[in-house]
């Protein structure tokens, strides 16, 4: 399995969020993870981001943890970072969003990210 780097959108440091625990399990399976949160200093011991703006270099993964009424905002960012692909875990789902990654050739898929690293399916398809 090849390591990818992943961004977290909407980070927790609250051990019972799903992104807190997204991030854990990336880590544990050999995955460089970038946590984003607006207001947060760490989650899990690593430093966030408190902007996608603020991030560089290449993305493998963004995995959306945030609703649609937050990712709007943050549509033109996301495209900026060029990610390989968008994960929309479960009520992050934004059609408007998804539109705008289809028109700008950003690969995305409606999926549960602890999920497909549970299953072995994360590795970014050929």
């Amino acid at each position: 399995m090849s390591t990818q780097r992943v961004v977290v959108l909407g980070a927790s440091h609250k051990p019972e969020r799903y992104s807190n625990q997204a991030i854990r399990l990336l880590r544990e399976y050999g995955h460089s993870v970038i946590p984003v949160h607006p207001k947060l200093q760490e989650a899990e011991g690593i430093p966030v981001v408190n902007s996608l703006d603020a991030i560089e270099g290449k993305v493998d993964t963004l995995t959306m943890y945030i609703g649609a009424g937050r990712s709007d905002e943050l549509a033109e960012a996301i495209v900026a970072l060029k990610p390989g692909r968008v994960i929309f875990n479960p009520g992050s789902e934004n059609p408007a969003l998804e539109a705008h990654l289809q028109s700008a050739g950003i690969p995305y898929e409606l999926a549960c990210t602890l999920v497909l690293l549970r299953t072995g399916q994360f590795g970014i398809p050929d």
